[in-house]
C-alpha cells in the first residue's frame, strides 16, 4: 500500500518512531539549488545545523556544495563526509580552543567571527601554529527578518554576530593582529524567512556597509549573506522545492558586487526539510470531555519543534481513507508541552495507524534528544528501504 509517496506496507515491519527521507526529494532540492545559485555564480555553503544525518550528507557533499558549521563536531562530521576544507566555513558566538584548533589544522575557508574577545583568540591560537587565519566578519545588519522571535538573529539584542556600532573598533583591532586575514563580512539576519522584502533589506544594507568600509581603503573579497529561506510547512506535497529562483535573484538584483568579489550563502533548513518526515504509531485514541487524542509512540523527544516554537507540521494519517475527525495530537512524554497539534482534521484514527509529520528532515531528527531515557529514533531512506 503506497499512500502518497509512503510505503505503508514496508513501514509496518519496522519499530517506530523513525524518520524517512525521501531521496528524490532531497535531490531535486539540490538540483534546483546548484542551478539557481550556479546562474549568478554564487557559492553555497550547506548548513549543518538543519541536519546532519551521515547519509545526508554525503549526498550533498557528492553535489560539490560547501559546509556552514557552527561547531568543532560538524566540521569533523563534514570532513568524514567529504566536503573539502577550502569549502568550510566556521560560524558560532562560543567557540572553544579545541574546535578553533581543528579549522586551523585542516585550513578551513573562514572563520565567521562573532566579538572582538574572539578575534584575539584566533590570533593567539594561529600564531602559535605559525598560521594566518582566514576570518569574516559576522555583521549584524539590523534588518527585521520578520520570523519567530527565538529564530531571529541579525538584530543588536540578539547574542550574534558584531553590532554596526562597534564595527569600526573592530576593524582597528583586526589590523593590529598579525595572524589574521579578513576576507569578507558575513550576515544571518534569521530563519524560516518566507516574506523576501527582508532579504532585500539585507541587500542594501550590506552594500551601505561595502561603501563605508571602501571609503576606509578596505575592500571584501567575499560576502556571506547566510541562510534563512523558508519553506512551506503547510504544502509540502504541492511546493516541494523553495523558492530559490526568487531568491537568489533578489540578491542579483540589489547587491553592488565589486570586481572578483564572491558571493556566499548558507541554506540549511531549505535543503533537507521537505525530504524528512517522522513517521509514528498511534498508541492510543483517548476520548476526553472535551476532546478527543491521537497519543502517539513519538513525543518532542524525536521532534522539538512544536513545543520550542509553536511551529506547524503538517500531519497525515497514512494508514486510514476513512471520514475526518478532529484530534489533539500528542506524544507520551511526562510534560504538558508535548503536543504536536491541536484541532487537526484527519482521517479517523485507530490504535496501530501510522502518522506521518511531514517537512521534518531540518531541526527534526538532529535535534532529537533521550529525555526520560527514551531511545533516538532509527532512520530509513526512500532508496534503500
Amino acid at each position: 500500500m503506497m499512500k502518497g509517496n509512503f510505503p505503508v506496507d514496508k513501514f509496518r515491519n519496522l519499530t517506530t518512531p523513525f524518520y524517512y527521507y525521501d531521496i528524490d526529494i532531497l535531490k531535486q532540492t539540490l538540483d534546483t539549488v546548484t542551478a539557481e545559485a550556479g546562474k549568478y555564480g554564487y557559492h553555497i555553503h550547506y548548513a549543518l545545523k538543519a541536519n546532519a544525518n551521515p547519509r545526508i550528507l554525503a549526498i550533498i557533499a557528492g553535489y560539490g556544495l560547501g559546509a556552514d558549521c557552527v561547531s568543532g563536531g560538524e566540521v569533523q562530521a563534514v570532513l568524514d563526509a567529504g566536503f573539502p576544507a577550502d569549502k568550510i566555513v566556521f560560524a558560532g558566538v562560543g567557540k572553544a580552543d579545541w574546535e578553533i584548533n581543528l579549522g586551523l589544522d585542516n585550513d578551513i575557508f573562514s572563520f565567521n567571527v562573532e566579538s572582538a574577545a574572539e578575534l584575539e583568540v584566533i590570533n593567539e591560537l594561529a600564531a602559535a601554529k605559525n598560521k594566518v587565519a582566514s576570518i569574516a566578519l559576522r555583521i549584524n545588519p539590523e534588518v527585521d527578518a520578520h520570523t519567530h522571535a527565538k529564530i531571529t538573529t541579525g538584530k543588536k539584542e540578539n547574542k550574534f554576530g558584531i553590532n554596526l556600532g562597534q564595527f569600526g573598533p573592530v576593524l582597528d583591532l583586526v589590523k593590529e593582529l598579525k595572524n589574521l586575514k579578513l576576507i569578507g563580512i558575513h550576515c544571518h539576519i534569521g530563519s524560516q524567512i518566507t516574506d523576501l522584502t527582508a532579504f532585500q533589506g539585507l541587500a542594501i544594507r550590506v552594500n551601505e556597509i561595502q561603501e563605508e568600509l571602501e571609503a576606509k581603503g578596505i575592500g571584501l573579497e567575499n560576502l556571506n549573506f547566510g541562510g534563512g529561506l523558508g519553506i512551506d510547512y503547510y504544502h509540502p506535497n504541492h511546493l516541494p522545492i523553495p523558492a530559490f529562483a526568487s531568491y537568489f535573484e533578489v540578491f542579483n538584483r540589489l547587491v553592488k558586487v565589486k570586481p572578483g568579489q564572491q558571493i556566499h550563502f548558507e541554506p540549511g533548513r531549505s535543503i533537507t526539510a521537505q525530504c524528512g518526515s517522522l513517521i509514528s504509531k498511534v498508541l492510543y485514541v483517548k476520548k476526553g470531555e472535551v476532546k478527543k487524542f491521537a497519543i502517539l509512540d513519538a513525543g518532542f523527544t524525536e521532534l522539538i519543534r512544536p513545543a520550542m516554537y509553536d511551529s506547524y507540521h503538517r500531519i497525515e494519517n497514512i494508514s486510514s481513507d476513512e471520514p475526518t475527525e478532529i484530534y489533539d495530537v500528542v506524544g507520551p512524554i511526562c510534560e504538558s508541552s508535548d503536543v504536536f497539534d491541536k484541532d487537526v482534521e484527519l482521517n479517523k484514527a485507530h490504535r496501530g495507524d501510522l502518522f506521518a509529520l511531514r517537512s521534518a528532515g531540518a531541526y527534526g531528527e538532529v535535534m532529537a534528544s533521550q529525555y526520560n531515557c527514551r531511545k533516538l529514533p532509527e532512520t530509513y531512506f526512500s532508496d534503500t528501504l
